[in-house]
C-alpha cells in the first residue's frame, strides 16, 4: 500500500517537474485579427444556442479560436477598452485562460494574444468529466478579486459570479453562430486547477467551458 504512494507520489513530482522545465518552450501566441463581421443574425444564434457534450478531438483554426476569444471577452471600443461582456464598475475582474493540448495560456484582450502560463497537457484539470481530456479548448474563468477594490466580499462573490455568466453566454452564442460545441461546467476541482495555473490568492476559479466541434461532424 506504501509503494503505491510512494509511486503515485512519484508521478506527481515527475509531471510537475516536466512542466516546469517545458515552460519555456511556450511562446506568446499573436492571433490572426477577428472577423467582426459575417455569422448567423442574433435572434438565429439564440435559437440554436444550445449545449452539447459531444466533442471531436478535430482543433480550432487560428481564426476561429480568435474570434471566439473576442466574442468571449474582446476589446470591442478601443477608445476605452471596454469590452464585449460587461463587469460591474467595468471592474473588468475576468480573465480567461486558454487550456490547449500543449499548454495554458491567458487571454491577452489589449493586444489580442495568447500569453504563455504553464507547458504540458492540463486539460484534464479543466472539469470532473471526462469530456474535459479530449476536447481541444477549455475556457477557464477567473476571477481577479484584487481589481474590484474595497467591494465587500459578498459582493465580490456575487459580481464575479455574474460577470462569468455575460462571458460565458458570449461564447454560448458565438458557438451557436459558428456551427461548434460547448458547455459550461461548474463541476472542477477548483484548488488543484489554481495551483497548477500559479493563480494568487486573490484569483477564484469561478466556471470553466470545453468548445470544440460537434462529433458528428468529425
Amino acid at each position: 500500500m506504501w509503494t503505491k504512494r510512494i509511486l503515485a507520489l512519484l508521478m506527481v513530482v515527475v509531471f510537475v517537474a516536466q512542466a516546469a522545465l517545458g515552460a519555456d518552450e511556450l511562446k506568446p501566441i499573436a492571433l490572426p485579427k477577428p472577423q467582426m463581421d459575417g455569422g448567423k443574425p442574433l435572434m438565429q444564434a439564440l435559437k440554436e444556442r444550445q449545449t452539447l457534450r459531444a466533442f471531436s478531438t478535430r482543433e480550432l483554426p487560428a481564426q476561429v479560436l480568435s474570434n471566439l476569444l473576442w466574442a468571449a471577452n474582446g476589446i470591442n471600443r478601443p477608445d476605452s477598452g471596454k469590452r464585449t461582456a460587461p463587469t460591474a464598475v467595468n471592474w473588468q475582474e475576468i480573465d480567461v485562460y486558454v487550456v490547449l493540448k500543449d499548454g495554458v495560456y491567458l487571454y491577452d484582450s489589449k493586444e489580442h494574444a495568447l500569453q504563455p502560463v504553464v507547458a504540458g497537457d492540463l486539460r484534464a484539470l479543466a472539469g470532473k468529466q471526462p469530456l474535459a481530456k479530449v476536447v481541444p479548448v477549455n475556457l477557464v474563468f477567473v476571477a481577479d478579486r484584487a481589481k474590484m477594490g474595497r467591494a465587500a466580499d459578498a459582493d465580490k462573490d456575487f459580481y464575479s459570479a455574474t460577470d462569468t455568466g455575460y462571458v460565458s453566454q458570449n461564447v454560448y452564442l458565438f458557438c451557436a453562430s459558428e456551427g461548434l460545441a460547448t458547455v459550461v461546467r461548474g463541476m472542477v476541482d477548483r484548488p488543484a486547477l489554481a495551483k497548477a495555473i500559479n493563480l494568487r490568492p486573490e484569483q477564484r476559479v469561478i466556471l470553466t467551458q470545453a468548445v470544440g466541434y460537434p462529433k458528428e461532424k468529425e
